[in-house]
């Protein structure tokens, strides 16, 4: 179990005020009372402490500040001070009728409790307000960071697909192709099309659906099979409830660009690319035959740029499995609020 500094220092605090209170009560002489009444204080307000730092970490998981602002400042306000007021009752209730002849009445619990409310609730409210501006800071120096993220990311695939000599590849297929085939060439030049006007509309998009993503990919991947033939052959296998769920654009494209790249395709070895779709995640998988010439980890720059932009949408992780045969990558579908 890891302890923060700042959690460190909270304890020694305590430490030192409810030792320094008790040192005070022995060096007066205090009487038992005064001993009763210190120690429930001080493990009233430990118990209190202890239960919405406990709170608080539950509603980190369930409701993160980033995703549900307002719902969070509501729930969190209203069970730390429900909590704080049982925990009060409870310790109180503990002290009179177990350490205590003299039981409580109605009168001494309605005092407890506008004692709780005048007292230790404003505390609180004071702690929380200092945790929501916080935990708003945060999410605002994560935010600024996802938009570089994002723009980087952006003018990466730009430079990839604006490469001269991405274009000129294309282009010279294409010049080929008009002279063999007319309408395939045509074809040809309608999924190149698609492909570039893909590329320029997700650069304003953080998350599309994946149906979006798979048409862009049905005519980047044909562009990609006109090209090299029978020596990359790809198959789909995406479950229809995952189409209305979103990933971050050009997610796909990038990652088979990867496989693309830092690969061996010949008519001996062709490349063979799997996407399918189980449990939220969707997998890209290609059989691994790395270039001799590669260089070590070359492509985790890509997939870091992935991870980097998922985590602004999802706390389920990017997972990467690669053995002698094969190179693995799934991806968290991201379900929307509606």
């Amino acid at each position: 179990m890891k302890f923060s500094r700042k959690l460190i220092i909270q304890l020694i605090v305590a430490l030192v005020i409810t030792g320094g209170v008790f040192l005070t009560l022995y060096l007066t002489n205090a009487s038992r009372d005064l001993y009763l009444t210190a120690g429930w204080i001080t493990t009233t307000l430990g118990l209190v402490w202890l239960c919405n730092r406990l709170l608080t970490r539950q509603l980190d998981k369930k409701l993160p500040w980033l995703k549900h602002g307002n719902k969070r400042f509501y729930w969190q306000l209203g069970l730390g001070i429900l909590i704080s007021l049982i925990i009060i009752n409870v310790s109180y209730l503990g002290l009179k009728l177990g350490l205590t002849t003299d039981p409580p009445n109605d009168q001494q619990m309605i005092a407890m409790n506008i004692m709780g409310i005048l007292i230790l609730l404003p505390t609180i409210s004071i702690n929380f307000g200092i945790q929501f501006l916080s935990n708003w800071k945060t999410a605002q120096l994560n935010s600024e960071q996802f938009q570089k993220e994002t723009i980087k990311a952006e003018l990466t695939t730009l430079k990839n697909h604006l490469d001269p000599h991405f274009l000129f590849n294309n282009l010279n297929i294409l010049s080929s192709l008009i002279s063999k085939d007319k309408e395939l060439s045509q074809n040809y030049l309608e999924k190149f099309a698609d492909v570039y006007r893909n590329i320029l509309q997700s650069s304003k998009e953080e998350l599309v659906t994946l149906n979006d993503e798979l048409c862009f990919i049905a005519s980047y991947l044909y562009l990609l099979e006109i090209r090299f033939e029978d020596t990359i052959q790809t198959f789909i296998d995406v479950e229809t409830q995952d189409h209305k769920k979103f990933i971050p654009p050009l997610t796909l494209q990038m990652l088979i660009e990867n496989a693309i790249k830092h690969n061996v395709i010949s008519e001996l070895r062709p490349l063979k690319i799997h996407i399918s779709s189980q449990n939220g995640f969707i997998s890209i998988k290609n059989n691994y035959q790395p270039k001799k010439l590669e260089i070590r980890n070359s492509n985790r720059s890509g997939l870091e740029n992935i991870k980097k932009r998922y985590s602004y949408f999802t706390d389920k992780q990017v997972q990467v499995f690669q053995n002698t045969d094969s190179f693995i990558v799934k991806i968290p579908l991201v379900e929307l609020e509606q």
